[in-house]
């Protein structure tokens, strides 16, 4: 037993001896290969076709509607000041410089024929717009109209082969929903973010007159106002134009006009030159308690109107003050800004259909819209 012993531990060493000389010296008859000093055993994945998209990738929408998004760089002559001259100024205050200002933007190319969609705030009173597509092609721009009460802008560029982005439709849209945000943020170049639809019909934030904004979590920081907001599949839904911060930056709030919105002002605009929206010359209130109790009114919703303008188109129409709107065209309405907006979509010179209540009465009546006024400016 002893022998048989020995025998075996013998015949295990020189097995062990002969795998490790043949390993070191001809690794190869053993079917390992040799790897360099120092190498680290890596696991990939298998390889795949360049073109194939990853599940869950937005690479298709983005390469859709990125080439439509443009960036918009403006440059406005510094103003100067009449005391520049005054050596005393000059002493105390040294040489002021006359740098022109200059801002950045996006935009959005919504035809062919160049006409290019952004923020009024972002072309405001610059002396010259330079547009920049996303193929590095240069184009200067002219401004075709502007409404600052939705904060939109109308540029044109003269350019061939443009390519112009597809409308989606924002009116079917709901809270969940993902979407892109696409322009050039800090002046950094075309940046692609996503997020959701976090809410429909933001209004009474003070940024513009007319507010229907979509609030979107996707990344918008300065530079991107102007920018497309799309759906997953590329097709426009919004023009990115405001944020919520406190430093500046994203803070996962940001707002968009609606596209439908933003189609009706641009038609206008390329059509009329200006956006005609309808106007009936009353002042509404949001109804409280204490509104309700002076003008002796039971309604629990709607706006309350405590003047009406004489020989307007309420008046002539039979609003009287008092009176609690509760529907315009029979589109409910609950507060001055969704009033404000359902007036405004109507038709001067056309009849529609408000709906309000007169004490504990519910009165129906036809009100043919004027032409709303524009703003008047204040006196510098």
């Amino acid at each position: 037993m002893k022998r048989l012993w020995l025998l075996f531990s013998q015949t295990v060493t020189v097995l062990l001896a002969a795998y490790f000389v043949v390993g070191t010296l001809k690794p190869g008859w053993l079917g390992n290969r040799p790897s360099p000093s120092g190498a680290v055993a890596l696991i990939e994945a298998p390889a795949t076709s360049t073109g194939a998209v990853p599940p869950g990738s937005f690479r298709l929408a983005a390469q859709k509607s990125s080439a439509a998004v443009v960036s918009i760089n403006t440059s406005k002559a510094a103003q100067k000041n009449p005391r520049n001259e005054d050596p005393w100024f000059k002493f105390f205050f040294g040489e002021q410089g006359n740098e022109p200002q200059v801002g950045l933007g996006s935009g959005v190319i919504m035809s062919a024929s160049g006409y290019i969609l952004t923020n009024n705030h972002v072309v405001e009173s610059a002396d010259e717009i330079e547009v920049i597509l996303n193929d590095s092609r240069h184009a200067r721009a002219k401004v075709i109209g502007t409404d600052p009460d939705t904060d939109l802008a109308v540029l044109k560029i003269d350019l061939d082969r443009l390519p112009a982005i597809v409308l989606g439709n924002s009116d079917s849209l709901q809270v969940g929903d993902q979407v892109l945000a696409i322009g050039n943020p800090f002046g950094v170049g075309q940046t692609v973010t996503g997020g959701i639809i976090s809410a429909l019909g933001r209004n009474q934030l003070g940024i513009n007159t007319f507010e229907n904004f979509i609030q979107t979590d996707a990344a918008i920081n300065p530079g991107n106002s102007g920018g497309a907001l799309v759906d997953t599949n590329g097709n426009l839904l919004g023009i990115n134009s405001a944020i919520y911060s406190r430093s500046g930056g994203n803070m996962g709030i940001g707002f968009a006009i609606p596209v439908s919105t933003a189609k009706l002002v641009m038609e206008g605009i390329v059509k009329d030159g200006q956006v005609t929206r309808g106007w009936i010359g009353v002042e509404p209130n949001d109804l409280s308690p204490e509104l309700a109790e002076t003008f002796g009114v039971k309604a629990k919703a709607g706006v309350i109107i405590t003047g009406v303008l004489q020989n307007g188109p309420a008046a002539q129409s039979g609003i009287r003050p008092g009176d609690v709107i509760i529907a315009v065209a029979g589109k409910p309405v609950s507060n001055v800004s969704e009033l404000l907006t359902s007036v405004a979509a109507l038709k001067p010179g056309i009849a529609s259909k408000f709906s309000l209540l007169r004490r504990d009465e519910k009165v129906e009546l036809d009100v043919t819209p004027g032409v709303r006024p524009k703003p008047r400016r204040q006196a510098q």
